[in-house]
This record gives C-alpha cells, sequence and structure tokens, in this order.
C-alpha cells in the first residue's frame, strides 16, 4: 500500500506539457453564421484566445451611398442587416429627415412603427432558432420560427411586394399606404402569435439540453457590456436597462406602453430569454400602434432630388441587433458628402473574445450564436 500510495503522489505531480495550436473556424464554416472567421488558439479543447477575422464581404456600401442621391441609398440600407431590413429603411430616414428638417404625417408614424416592431419579432425568431440549432436542437425549433416567419413576410409582402429587401420607408413616410387587407392580416397574427411563443416556451424554457449547454456558459459582465458599448438583447442580457425607444425615444414611440426584459447573468441563456420576452413586447406595441393608427396621408410631399442645407446629423433607433445609427454629413448636394453606420453586430461582436477564453470549441458556437449577428452589417 505504501508502494502504491508514492506511486499516485509521484502522478499527481506530473505536468503534461502541451503546446497550444491554432485553428481557423470559417470564413465559411456552417456555424459561423456568414462570412466570418474566427481564428483560435487552442490548448487541447480549451480555447486560449480567439481573434475575430472581418472584412470577406467587401460590399463597401458607405462609399457606395456617397454616390448616389438621399433616396437612393435606401434600398442599399436594405442589404445591410438583411434580415431586419425595415429597421434598416426606418433608421436611415430618420436621419435625413433631420439633416432637411422633413415632417412626417403621423398615419406616417404609426406604419413606421408597426413595420419596425414586426420586423423585430421577424429578427428574433431568427436569432433564437438559428442559436437552438447551434446548441444541438437540430432544426425543430428553428422550422418553428420559421413558420411564424413566414406569416411576418407574408404581411411585407401585402404592403411592399417584397419578402426580404423591402425599399419600404421612404423620406417623409412610406413609399404607399397599407391596403385595406392588411389590418385584418394583423389583427389575426396578433391573436396568434402569443399562443405561438408559449409553444416555444413549453418546449425550451426548461430543457434540460438548452439549460446544460447555455446556463453559466459565455458570460459577458454588466461593466463589460457596457465598456464596449454594447446594446440590445446583448446589453439587456447582461442586466443594463437600456433600450432606445425608452431612453432617447424616436418617432412616436413615447406613446406606447411596453416593458424592457432585461437579464442577470450575463449567459447565453439570458440573451436568450430576452429576446423571447421581447416579442412579447413587441405585440404589445403593435396592439397600441394598431388601435390608434390614425387617417391621413402616408407620405409628405418631399422633392425626388433632396438638397439637405450645409451640416450634419445623426439618428439612432433601437434595431433588433441593438443601437443602429446613421451619421450623415452635407454639402447641399443631392448626395450625402458622408455616410458612416453605427452598426450593432459590429459593436457587440467586439466582446466576442473575452466571452469565450477558458471555454471549449463546442461552446464556442453557442456564444457565437447567441450575439446574433448579420454579415451584411459588420463588413458593411
Amino acid at each position: 500500500m505504501v508502494g502504491k500510495s508514492k506511486a499516485m503522489e509521484a502522478a499527481k505531480e506530473i505536468v503534461i506539457k502541451t503546446e497550444p495550436f491554432v485553428v481557423n473556424f470559417g470564413p465559411a464554416h456552417p456555424s459561423t453564421h456568414g462570412v466570418f472567421r474566427m481564428r483560435m488558439t487552442l490548448d487541447g479543447e480549451v480555447i486560449v484566445d480567439m481573434e475575430p477575422v472581418f472584412g470577406y464581404l467587401h460590399r463597401g456600401i458607405e462609399k457606395l451611398a456617397e454616390e448616389r442621391t438621399y433616396t437612393g441609398c435606401i434600398p442599399l440600407t436594405d442589404r445591410m442587416d438583411y434580415l431586419a431590413s425595415m429597421s434598416n429603411n426606418f433608421a436611415y430616414v430618420l436621419a435625413v429627415e433631420k439633416l432637411a428638417g422633413i415632417p412626417v404625417p403621423e398615419r406616417a408614424e404609426y406604419i413606421r412603427v408597426i413595420m419596425a416592431e414586426l420586423q423585430r419579432i421577424a429578427s428574433h425568431l431568427i436569432a433564437v432558432g438559428a442559436f437552438l440549432n447551434d446548441c444541438g436542437a437540430f432544426m425543430t425549433p428553428f422550422v418553428y420560427m420559421l413558420r411564424e416567419r413566414e406569416k411576418i413576410l407574408d404581411l411585407f409582402d401585402m404592403v411592399c411586394g417584397q419578402r426580404l429587401t423591402y425599399n419600404y420607408m421612404r423620406v417623409g413616410g412610406v413609399s404607399q399606404d397599407i391596403p385595406d387587407e392588411f389590418i385584418p392580416a394583423l389583427k389575426k397574427f396578433l391573436k396568434e402569435m402569443p399562443g405561438w411563443i408559449n409553444e416555444y416556451e413549453r418546449l425550451l424554457k426548461e430543457n434540460e439540453i438548452l439549460l446544460a449547454r447555455a446556463k453559466g456558459v459565455g458570460i459577458l459582465s454588466r461593466e463589460l457590456a457596457i465598456n464596449i458599448s454594447a446594446s440590445g438583447p446583448v446589453l439587456r442580457g447582461s442586466g443594463v436597462k437600456w433600450d432606445i425607444r425608452r431612453a432617447d425615444p424616436y418617432s412616436i414611440y413615447d406613446r406606447f406602453d411596453f416593458d424592457i426584459p432585461t437579464g442577470t447573468v450575463g449567459d447565453c441563456y439570458d440573451r436568450y430569454r430576452v429576446r423571447i420576452e421581447e416579442m412579447r413586447q413587441s405585440l404589445r406595441i403593435l396592439r397600441q400602434a394598431m388601435k390608434g393608427l390614425p387617417p391621413g396621408e402616408a407620405r409628405s410631399d418631399v422633392p425626388h432630388l433632396i438638397r439637405p442645407p450645409v451640416g450634419e446629423a445623426y439618428a439612432r433607433i433601437e434595431a433588433p441587433k441593438g443601437e443602429l445609427g446613421f451619421y450623415l454629413v452635407s454639402d447641399n448636394s443631392i448626395a450625402p458628402y458622408r455616410f458612416h453606420v453605427r452598426a450593432p453586430a459590429l459593436i457587440n461582436l467586439t466582446a466576442l473574445s473575452d466571452m469565450m477564453r477558458g471555454w471549449k470549441i463546442a461552446d464556442a458556437i453557442i456564444i457565437f450564436g447567441s450575439i446574433d449577428i448579420c454579415m451584411g452589417e459588420v463588413d458593411r
């Protein structure tokens, strides 16, 4: 027994020396959610460091916009976060209206809010469905959520004839009023959607696999979330009650009653829960907006070629992924002199390395998926 004890003590003192090695995930890996590369330094399966590599898309939207008219820039914004095109349109036209001092009719304001909140739900459905797919719930929740997203796309199709890149918002309002069949279809959706969210909850909220994979994983502390200027569900998942619709109201959001869901830990599970609850709050806003929708014009009389006075303007909204802002500089010509976008997915990604260190490769995909990015607005 004495000999065995000494052997055990000696074994405890043995340290296995390993050399870190580098593995590239992406830019074409299916779990990178687009052309994004993660350059991981690993010790076995443990992530020692991770360098995010951007720039594979090279769309150059900001520079393209500086050669187009103010109205002609709207379709470019569709191609940024192409899972939330209505929101991109919304933020951009707000910036132009602020720069040029263009008023918006009451009816158009309500229509914009309706479209933005429908878009938030549609975007969150993809975010949650893809995240659960990353967690190992292969396709079932994702297909459920695609089912409801299709109903929202039907509403968008009814309004503007498009299902992905809408080009619906206009400087001074929207391109056209909603058709007669839109409100009955929206009422039907608002009646059915809470039941579908409850269905997700029964399937997922206490699911032991989801809890094991997401609880306590990829924690983003409140302090770090604030310091990196995170926004949207990523920030609120860390317990920061910040929503631009409430903190700095734009359009007519100060007229609506809604709550701001937050997490407590800042882990992957909290970010998932925030998005689920935000869908419920969007339904609350939609009911109020539909009830208060006034008659009237859906667009101001705005010249085709807009020439804002010399100056600059910044407008921001609470997009599904966080603070989306457009900074415009005018030299009194028909095209922006400077066009810059504050994209939430790009800013939120800056915390990824800190969130991944110490976790394993299998956890990295879940942590990355919990941020919810769209490379169209990251690379621009």
